[in-house]
């Protein structure tokens, strides 16, 4: 990895958590009459749309339509800090314990099913 490419997965990752954190503010804001119970929509909706943006970054990326390093850029950098896996996981958990139990089930797979249906419209789109 060069010096530039390393520093081009480290800005993306800032733009990516930047991302992040404005796109979940606003959806949690304009949710929160839909989801009074604070169900973590703003968190699926970061993960599923970070994974079809994986899935196309990778797609354009194995056509030789996306260079290497920026494909780690936007692939490691941007997905990788825009992204939440983490925070699904603990939402998931906060869900179960607090007796949620269908919304706990819903979250975590929901998340997982719809991200992947995602990862793979991204590749999709790539091959067009």
């Amino acid at each position: 990895m060069t010096p530039l490419v390393f520093l081009g997965v480290a800005v993306g990752g800032g733009v990516g958590a930047a991302l992040r954190f404005v796109l979940d503010g606003w959806v949690r804001a304009r949710a929160r009459s839909a989801f009074p119970d604070g169900f973590p929509v703003g968190t699926v909706l970061i993960n599923v749309t970070g994974s079809a943006l994986l899935g196309l970054v990778y797609g354009l990326a194995a056509r030789h339509a996306l260079g290497a390093g920026w494909a780690l850029a936007l692939g490691a950098g941007v997905c990788g800090g825009y992204t939440t896996f983490s925070t699904a996981s603990l939402e998931t958990v906060r869900l179960a314990a607090d007796g949620r139990s269908a919304a706990a089930l819903l979250n975590g797979l929901g998340t997982l099913v719809v991200s992947v249906l995602a990862a793979a419209a991204g590749l999709w789109l790539a091959a067009l």
